[in-house]
């Protein structure tokens, strides 16, 4: 699981220097906080019908987003996760994404086999950056 979270910390922090998204972003260091829960969530609950979790960026001038895949059916609730504190990693993952000015939602695949979780992020600097 570490080597997971791991490399997916490092491609985010490679992605959001390339996009100019730097440290002192607001958004950067929560962002890559988020991201280690969800990939260690997914690896922790996930491995056993999905062995893989894959990581997705976008983004634009205003926001960051990133999404994480597993193929395992199960979607969580987010926003019941941090009301009723079950799910302590979700609950925190849903409470610095509201904090943040951010939302988070649950996709499902067509075929219903597997979910992504989106995060999408404000960024609060000036200037534009290329858009992903």
């Amino acid at each position: 699981m570490g080597s997971a979270v791991r490399v997916a910390r490092e491609t985010t922090e490679q992605v959001l220097a390339e996009w100019g998204v730097g440290p002192q972003e607001p958004c950067a260091g929560p962002a890559l906080l988020i991201l280690s829960e969800l990939v260690a969530n997914s690896v922790r609950h996930a491995a056993v019908l999905s062995p893989q979790v894959t990581v997705f960026f976008a983004g634009g001038p205003d926001a960051f987003a990133f999404g994480v895949h597993d193929r395992h059916p199960y979607r969580p609730a987010l926003y019941t996760s941090a009301v009723t504190g079950s799910g302590r990693g979700l609950a925190t993952v849903v409470e610095l994404t509201l904090e943040l000015g951010g939302s988070a939602v649950v996709r499902g695949d067509a075929d219903e086999g597997g979910k992504s979780i989106w995060i999408t992020l404000p960024l609060q600097r000036t200037g534009g950056a290329p858009g992903r």
